[in-house]
């Protein structure tokens, strides 16, 4: 980059290790670790890097799980200039090497409890390794990028970078195909961060924030590191969630803030039942996915504040709408768009354009503003299909009311079609939320050879009911009494637990392949 305008993502940490040095930035395994000395960790980390040939531009791929090693590596990487390229911990070898090779990765940075896949990933994408917390190399073994770091000296401040250069790539999670790689610029990431910190999250200094999101999701990474960091807030995270750990985890560190997924709620509320431990967070935040208004209601009756739901996507920073503090809340909505951003509800099917339609519609969302994507890497198609008319498609369908608060209906890609009714599988779900008998559920369509499609609900029973054909009845039955006759499951299968992906949403696709063909009855 030669003059112009710089933008560094990597000032959210910088600027606030240069106001609270001694504040705690994260609590990690039992240590505590300051701003200052964080900040310092990540510019050894740059220097380290610098010495291993990546500079601004490179691409440098982190297979991280949440421990303190990884906002030292990715503001490590930002402030030696470089595009972070997060890697889900959970994936396997050949999905590692897929994502090595199609970002142009210039090294992978793993920690050691990975290198079971992300050693042989990188050897097959012929990617230099990089370690951390990892046991010592042998001779020929992969550098350790930590040891290095802490012989080297940090770099005196983050190297200048324009508004419009890539700081992350993003890859999804790839359910309708390859994965595809999400642009997102230093302008996208700090305006994020700097809006969503005062609303919705509304983060202050003396906040402590529960990190038990992955942080190598959006989610985790930018709602929960990024806004924490930002206001110079404390961060304590957890390797992996558990609702057990996470009730103790909350109670003995006080944290005031809590960011989870749906699933996690669920979780939550289960094991709050059991557990002596009684933390009493100040809010609450739910993304990710729908999360059905019994849920909310429960949750917020058990743990006494107020849950604040919101929408997003990877494509857009991730944050589009929330409910938001100092603003009614509705349950069922998600609420308003996030400060200079626009949301409209465009007519479906209209794939080389963007017709508007008018307020309680329901249509395609489409966004636009700060928070909107470069585009996808080396995908100039997937790219033209996902901005139109200077509008991202989301593929999610909602529709606006009168005041300008968003619902989600549906992704377009769950609607089921019955007989040529459209169904709405969240519909159905919150209904089933409120079953005495139901902990989880999940509604997928599956082939029908009569009408298309039929709904099926995949249920989590509550402890103490069995998960048999009596139950199923009287599911499909209760169920028949409050909705219409095209909507109610006819089909209801039982699980012990949903499949879950990185973020914690329900791998419905997964849940419908499982399902395999319709059975008669119901």
């Amino acid at each position: 980059m030669t003059g112009g305008a710089t933008l560094s993502a990597a000032h959210v940490l910088a600027d606030t290790a240069r106001l609270r040095p001694d504040a705690t930035a994260l609590v990690a395994d039992g240590a505590r670790v300051p701003y200052g000395a964080l900040w310092q960790d990540a510019l050894r980390y740059a220097a380290a890097l610098r010495r291993q040939g990546v500079g601004p531009g490179d691409r440098l791929a982190l297979l991280l799980s949440n421990t303190a090693e990884f906002p030292k590596a990715y503001y490590g990487a930002l402030a030696a200039g470089a595009t972070v390229v997060p890697v889900n911990a959970l994936l396997k070898t050949a999905e590692i090497t897929y994502i090595l090779r199609h970002s142009g990765a210039r090294a992978l940075v793993c920690e050691g409890a990975l290198l079971a896949e992300g050693e042989q990933a990188a050897t097959a994408a012929r990617v230099p390794l990089l370690t951390v917390a990892a046991p010592g190399p042998a001779p020929a073994g992969p550098l350790a990028l930590d040891v290095l770091a802490a012989g080297t000296p940090p770099l005196d401040a983050a190297v200048p970078r324009a508004p419009g250069d890539i700081a992350v790539v993003l890859y999804t999670s790839g359910t309708t195909g390859r994965p595809k790689g999400v642009m997102i610029s230093h302008f996208n990431l700090v305006m994020n961060i700097d809006t969503t910190m005062l609303a919705p999250f509304a983060m202050r200094p003396e906040d402590v924030v529960l990190g038990a999101l992955p942080l190598f999701h959006t989610f985790g990474q930018v709602c929960a590191m990024g806004t924490c960091f930002r206001a110079g807030a404390t961060l304590v995270l957890m390797r992996r969630f558990s609702a057990e750990g996470a009730l103790a985890l909350m109670t003995a560190e006080r944290c005031t803030v809590l960011m989870g997924v749906p699933t996690m709620y669920v979780a939550l509320l289960q094991a709050v039942r059991d557990s002596p431990a009684r933390p009493r967070p100040d809010r609450a935040y739910s993304g990710g996915s729908a999360l059905p208004v019994q849920v909310l209601a429960d949750f917020e009756a058990a743990f006494g504040c107020p849950v604040y739901e919101g929408y997003g996507l990877t494509e857009a920073s991730p944050c589009v709408a929330y409910n938001q503090p100092g603003l009614p809340r509705r349950p069922g909505t998600v609420g308003h768009p996030i400060r200079g951003v626009e949301v409209r509800i465009a007519r479906p099917g209209t794939a080389d354009r963007v017709e508007v339609l008018p307020a309680g519609q329901r249509g395609e969302i489409v966004v636009r503003g700060h928070n909107v994507m470069a585009g996808y890497l080396d995908d100039p198609g997937a790219t033209g299909a996902a901005l139109v008319d200077g509008w991202l498609r989301t593929g999610d369908l909602g529709v606006l009311d009168a005041d300008g608060r968003l619902t989600v209906v549906d992704r377009t890609k769950d609607l089921i079609v019955r007989g040529g009714y459209n169904v709405y599988p969240r519909e159905v779900e919150e209904l089933l939320a409120t079953h005495p008998a139901v902990a989880q559920c999940a509604v997928v369509g599956v082939p029908d050879a009569r009408l298309g499609q039929e709904v099926c609900a995949v249920v989590v029973p509550r402890p103490g009911r069995a998960p048999d054909g009596r139950l199923a009845e009287e599911i499909i039955a209760w169920s028949r009494e409050r909705i219409a006759a095209y909507k109610y499951p006819r089909r209801v299968e039982f699980a012990g637990a949903l499949p879950l992906g990185p973020s914690g949403k329900v791998l419905k696709r997964r849940l419908t392949a499982d399902l395999g063909a319709p059975r008669p009855g119901g």
